[in-house]
């Protein structure tokens, strides 16, 4: 079985561990597929450069980034730039042969821009022109399997490539969808790190962790229970399932192991059978703005 790992992007997230966990992983002959955002970064560096970065609320009342020309520029030098760069470099130091990619590479991901997007504002629904995101339609999954099949861990990043009338242009999209649309197109299972336990059901008690979805009724109480952020994460997990992937867990990244561990039943594991067929992944209405989350 092929393992996406998604790694958190957040001040609070050491990857150092995920890295050593992904070379027992591969050592131990299995195959990983490493994704990795870095909202955090780019926020640092558009303050940096004097600039700040703008955030808008959905009808749906999702919080998501708007991503201006100048930000996707930012992106495109953060990301599949030093993040990216590092995290391979990281990987190497461990031993594994790994390769880095970005979503608009061999149009790993690739899909529709969205130049303009509904907000809501001061009470009312206004649409936002000059948004540099898209939506993640395809994934080349042969480009990683021919990677995998020849020993390398391929380390994937947004922005993806986006469709604008007859041009492909790099746009941002948020990379925990990434992670899930890429677990559904390998049939493989999606951990997502994060810098919280997994799921709480109260999010101020830790020892509320929800440890598994099994059945539809117990995933309802994950989707009552998600907030902030994690609201993101279990859309992802539902999209990640419903592409193909067996199974989700949202983990902590910064416990010892902490790849292991979520593998080995920490964190909150959300099943196939916890989800049915009239279990829709969430539409555009509600993402319509996007994030590179964590």
């Amino acid at each position: 079985m092929t393992v996406v790992l998604k790694i958190g992007g957040a001040r609070a997230v050491d990857p150092a561990g995920a890295l050593a966990d992904v070379a027992e992983l591969v050592d131990d002959g299995e195959e990983v597929v490493v994704v990795h955002g870095g909202s955090t970064a780019v926020d640092e560096t558009l303050e940096q450069l004097g600039e700040e970065p703008t955030y808008v609320e959905t009808p749906g009342g999702v919080v998501g980034r708007f991503t201006d020309e100048r930000t996707m520029e930012v992106f495109e030098m953060v990301l599949p730039g030093k993040l990216n760069t590092d995290l391979v470099a990281g990987l190497q130091n461990q031993g594994v042969d790994a390769v880095g990619l970005s979503g608009v590479d061999g149009k790993l991901l690739a899909g529709p821009r969205k130049s303009a997007v509904r907000v809501q504002e001061d009470g009312k629904k206004k649409i936002k022109r000059g948004d540099h995101s898209g939506t993640i339609k395809q994934v080349n999954a042969d480009l990683l399997e021919t990677l995998l099949d020849g020993g390398y861990t391929p380390v994937a990043t947004v922005p993806m490539a986006g469709k604008d009338d007859n041009d492909w242009l790099p746009v941002n999209a948020d990379a925990d969808r990434a992670a899930a649309a890429i677990a559904g197109a390998l049939d493989a299972k999606l951990v997502v790190l994060t810098d919280v336990p997994g799921v709480l059901a109260d999010p101020d008690d830790e020892s509320t962790l929800i440890a598994t979805a099994e059945t539809p009724a117990e995933f309802e109480n994950i989707e009552t229970a998600a907030e902030g952020f994690m609201t993101k994460k279990v859309m992802a997990a539902t999209e990640a399932i419903e592409g193909g992937a067996e199974r989700v867990v949202v983990a902590d990244a910064n416990v010892d192991e902490p790849v292991l561990t979520a593998v080995d039943g920490g964190g909150t594991h959300i099943l196939a059978s916890a989800l049915t067929d009239d279990d829709a992944a969430a539409d555009d209405s509600n993402t319509e703005a996007t994030e590179v989350s964590e």
